[in-house]
């Protein structure tokens, strides 16, 4: 067994590796504190009676937003689909759903094809419990919510994707009785 010696440079590297691993600590409590804020249900706002089609929608990738649509409304068109899917409720209320970074458009069609509303979709990423890790060219999504667990998200590496995907198809699949035999 060995003693540093103050001043040694097995003593400044035990200084350094000892404040790492406090300000370590200091990060994952702030996250841990972040993901229990988070964690609170809110309540969500009363429906307005106005339509919220028409004004830019915002949502996250594999997020929905419930909006009402105008009256009259028949039919809904999305711009692209792969960026945001949209389903429609009968009591005139639209689910949009974020598939995909990027922007695209809605619009809103009377049953004589008349435009009613357009608005532009923004989908972007959830960035308050995600953690990023880049390793040369290839990039790892971890959800820390508040344990960091992998969470294949797009832009990832194709094998950390296709290997976190594969497990989570997996397990679900087993959840619902679905799994191959």
């Amino acid at each position: 067994m060995s003693i540093a010696m103050p001043g040694s440079r097995l003593s400044k590297s035990f200084l350094t590796l000892a404040c790492a691993g406090l300000a370590t600590v200091g990060v994952m409590s702030l996250f841990a504190d972040h993901a229990r804020a988070q964690a609170r249900l809110i309540p969500a706002p009363a429906p307005e009676t106005r339509s919220d089609v028409g004004e830019a929608v915002q949502v996250v990738v594999d997020h929905a937003k419930v909006l009402r649509l105008p009256e009259k409304a028949q039919t809904v068109i999305v711009g692209n689909p792969a960026i945001a899917d949209v389903t429609v409720q009968r009591n005139g209320v639209m689910v949009v759903t974020g598939k995909s970074y990027g922007v695209t458009n809605l619009i809103a069609l009377d049953a004589t094809g008349a435009l009613l509303a357009e608005s532009t979709v923004r989908v972007g990423a959830a960035t308050d419990s995600i953690l990023t890790v880049q390793r040369g060219l290839e990039r790892e999504s971890y959800s820390c919510n508040p344990a960091c667990q992998p969470s294949a998200q797009l832009g990832d590496g194709k094998t950390f994707f296709e290997s976190t995907s594969g497990q989570s198809g997996a397990r679900n699949a087993a959840a619902t009785g679905a799994e191959k035999k």
